[in-house]
């Protein structure tokens, strides 16, 4: 007899090796953006231009405790870098909850839209502040975009996705072994 779903229970799915093929992608991408370190000073003034004190660091999106810096201008978009690098021209504080709901999203597109934990979703009452803030950041800060395709030797950017779609086609077939494996050890526990 089938258990009576519960409340308080939730099995957790089985994971699949190709469910984890985006954040694969997004290392093939991150692992190539160059990032320049900024200066204290230079982390001081970017607060400054957010309206922040540096010690109380909040997101900039909505203004929860900061618990990392999220890219302004996402660095992926559609399996490629965008050409914005890692960089506090690109970089603001951000709450867990702000900088995975984004993802990859454009800032001001995402802050007002329906997202799961967006901040609109979410209620934040002073959304039209923190966008002009947000938009005089942008503004004050010149952010790096680089054309990867025109700087980087042909060969070497044909090779960096070569091993990226090739990797992406070991996972569909360590994915097939895989379901073997489980459905083995299944057939075992069910004696």
């Amino acid at each position: 007899m089938p258990l009576k779903k519960h409340i308080a229970f939730r099995m957790p799915r089985p994971v699949n090796i190709t469910g984890r093929t985006s954040t694969i992608t997004n290392s093939f991408v991150n692992g190539i953006i160059p990032v320049r370190i900024p200066s204290e000073e230079e982390v001081n003034r970017a607060l400054e231009v957010l309206g922040m004190p540096t010690d109380d660091v909040r997101c900039a999106y909505c203004g929860d405790p900061s618990t990392e810096w999220d890219h302004l201008e996402p660095i992926v978009s559609n399996k490629r870098p965008t050409g914005y690098i890692s960089e506090i021209a690109n970089l603001v504080p951000a709450c867990g909850k702000c900088n995975q709901s984004k993802s990859g999203s454009h800032w001001e597109d995402w802050i007002m839209g329906p997202a799961k934990l967006s901040p609109k979703s979410r209620g934040i009452l002073d959304l039209k502040n923190r966008i002009a803030r947000l938009k005089t950041y942008e503004t004050t800060f010149k952010r790096v975009k680089i054309d990867f395709e025109s700087v980087v030797p042909k060969e070497l950017w044909a090779t960096h996705w070569q091993n990226h779609d090739q990797l992406h086609r070991l996972m569909h077939e360590f994915q097939k072994v895989a379901e073997q494996v489980r459905e083995a050890a299944a057939n075992a526990i069910r004696g």
